[in-house]
């Protein structure tokens, strides 16, 4: 079968690559600039293929023969759906990277387009939201009364251009959690918890991460809050998420912010990642009081999110779920995060 790697210039498209070429893969990398993905294609002796997602005809030609598309170009608030239309039109397995809730709330909702067209659509198949979605779904599994699911996480390591331009995009939204069922505008920090990682206890505060939107696909748990470990965060308040949040909307600021991105990052390299790991936990509440939590240790986010993507590449063309819209605990079981790299479990157990 072959697979394609759309964005394979970008930072985490070219970690994607590397890793497929050092286990004997050979993907198609694609991207809209033929100059950078050449750049990236020649050395790696992969075949490549240009084309821009604004041209439907274009893409419909540069998907052919495909089967799976590994889509790594973001903000994926700008790109998911003409990638996911062309899939669809193609009978194209489609898995993303992103951690944006809009993208994933926008691609569940084609579930039945996508049962039709005989596609798989799993958007957070790295970092955003394999190690949060398996694990909400394990204490879920151990709790089936459960009423509340708090998701937090805690990493070391840099961060990549194309993460800070989706987080610049996520600023503008202000905070969002999962109450009652329905997605809602909540203040940026508006709850703060301490959570015992495996590494110790750590103050954490709530923000917008895409697990507000799969969770809940995933567990049916009707409020998720989910939380970060992250400098600075806790110091946030109502008022100045209100007055940062109506700065980050502006399109002035959006534009340099952007712009100011893409001159100057470029992303943790191979040294920085390998000294960098990351925490999840999680933690399952009913209404009687009773509780489930499991956590996990896990390396960089990135190297964790390329090891994901082409670990979900490999199933999809192995043993694929039913066509539709899934989160990675539905396309392929909570226990798919144990296949990934240096990934340890602390079992589900009861508070």
């Amino acid at each position: 079968m072959t697979w394609m790697i759309y964005g394979a210039s970008g930072y985490t498209g070219r970690l994607v690559a590397d890793l497929a070429v050092d286990r004997g893969e050979r993907p198609v990398l694609a991207g809209r600039d033929p100059a950078k993905v050449a750049a990236v294609a020649a050395p790696r002796g992969l075949p490549h293929r240009t084309f821009d997602l604004a041209d439907p005809d274009a893409v419909d030609a540069g998907l052919q023969g495909v089967d799976v598309v590994a889509h790594c170009a973001g903000p994926f608030s700008a790109t998911a759906e003409a990638m996911v239309d062309g899939c669809l039109r193609n009978g194209v397995h489609y898995l993303d990277i992103t951690g944006e809730i809009d993208v994933f709330e926008a691609v569940f909702a084609r579930h039945e387009e996508a049962r039709s067209a005989g596609s798989v659509l799993l958007p957070g198949a790295g970092f955003d939201v394999v190690p949060t979605d398996c694990l909400a779904a394990m204490v879920a599994a151990e709790l089936p009364t459960a009423t509340h699911l708090d998701l937090a996480f805690h990493a070391s390591g840099g961060i990549s251009g194309g993460t800070l331009k989706s987080a610049l995009e996520g600023a503008a939204l202000g905070g969002r959690a999962r109450v009652d069922g329905e997605v809602r505008v909540v203040p940026m920090g508006w709850r703060r918890r301490e959570v015992p990682f495996p590494s110790g206890p750590r103050r954490v505060t709530s923000l917008p991460w895409g697990d507000v939107s799969t969770a809940y696909r995933s567990t049916g748990i009707g409020n998720i809050t989910t939380f970060a470990h992250l400098p600075g965060l806790d110091l946030a308040g109502a008022r100045s998420s209100r007055l940062s949040q109506a700065l980050m909307r502006t399109h002035v600021v959006q534009r340099l912010g952007k712009a100011a991105i893409g001159a100057v990052v470029r992303g943790p390299g191979h040294t920085a990642r390998s000294r960098s790991w990351v925490e999840v936990y999680a933690e399952a509440t009913d209404d009687s009081g009773r509780s489930v939590c499991a956590a996990l240790l896990g390396p960089d986010t990135y190297d964790l999110t390329a090891d994901s993507v082409l670990r979900a590449v490999n199933a999809l063309q192995s043993e694929p779920p039913e066509p539709g819209a899934h989160t990675p605990s539905t396309a392929f079981g909570a226990d798919f995060i144990r296949r990934l790299h240096g990934i340890r479990i602390i079992e589900p157990a009861r508070r």
